[in-house]
């Protein structure tokens, strides 16, 4: 019974012993990778230090101990708003990001509408418009350029009222009855049957119509000449 208590009291004791050794182990491993860390570090400071010392060479007539010294005060005093500078950074950052989709989407909407004005002939128009417009520039001078501007009250009250529902139903009818009408008129057409054409009721109506216009016109042309004089006087 007593070397039964002897061998478990020894046994514990191997247990701690091997616990102990794996520990030591740990520490020993631990500490080897800190003396590498410690070595790799030395190696890039090493590393980094002449490459300072490289690249200050080549800048120290123009480098001064004060300038970094005042430099490195200046950053701590505008610490905060340095900080601000940066939030905004960020705040624009995650406006651009947020943005992005609604301007590519935006982007291919424009894409969408001018490949469907080009489909449609809009540029197409307007090259040939530009082409107008050179046109006119060329053919006109500025004396004529001044005498429209001189004149361009009467000319658009005359295309006003050249639109009229009724002026424009004439001009229709005048040019429809132009374009039926047979122009060709025998040589020997003589009075009596042009007076025999006077004598319808076509014709009367139509120089009755004439001279209404003929007289009215005449009346308009006085007015405005009678306005012309008094301006002038």
């Amino acid at each position: 019974m007593e070397g039964v208590v002897t061998q478990n009291h020894i046994d514990e004791i191997n247990h701690k012993l091997n616990i102990i050794l794996e520990e030591i182990e740990l520490q020993r491993e631990h500490r080897r990778m800190m003396e590498d860390l410690k070595d790799d570090l030395y190696r890039v400071g090493k590393d980094l230090y002449e490459t300072a010392i490289v690249e200050l060479e080549e800048v120290h007539d123009q480098l001064n101990t004060g300038d970094i010294l005042h430099l490195g005060k200046k950053l701590l005093r505008n610490v905060n708003t340095l900080s601000k500078v940066f939030d905004q950074m960020e705040s624009t950052r995650d406006f651009l990001r947020d943005i992005s989709p609604l301007v590519r989407e935006s982007i291919l909407d424009l894409m969408k509408k001018l490949d469907e004005f080009d489909r449609k002939g809009y540029f197409q128009f307007t090259k040939e418009l530009q082409k107008a417009a050179d046109n006119v520039v060329t053919s006109f001078t500025s004396d004529d350029v001044k005498h429209l501007a001189d004149n361009i009250v009467t000319i658009l009250n005359t295309i006003k009222n050249l639109t009229q529902p009724d002026v424009l139903h004439a001009i229709n009818n005048a040019v429809s009855v132009y374009k039926n009408i047979d122009l060709k008129v025998d040589e020997k057409v003589s009075l009596f049957s042009l007076l025999k054409e006077l004598n319808s009721p076509e014709a009367r109506r139509g120089l009755a119509v004439g001279l209404k216009f003929l007289k009215n016109l005449a009346s308009l042309e006085e007015n405005q000449n009678q306005l012309i004089k008094t301006k002038n006087n």
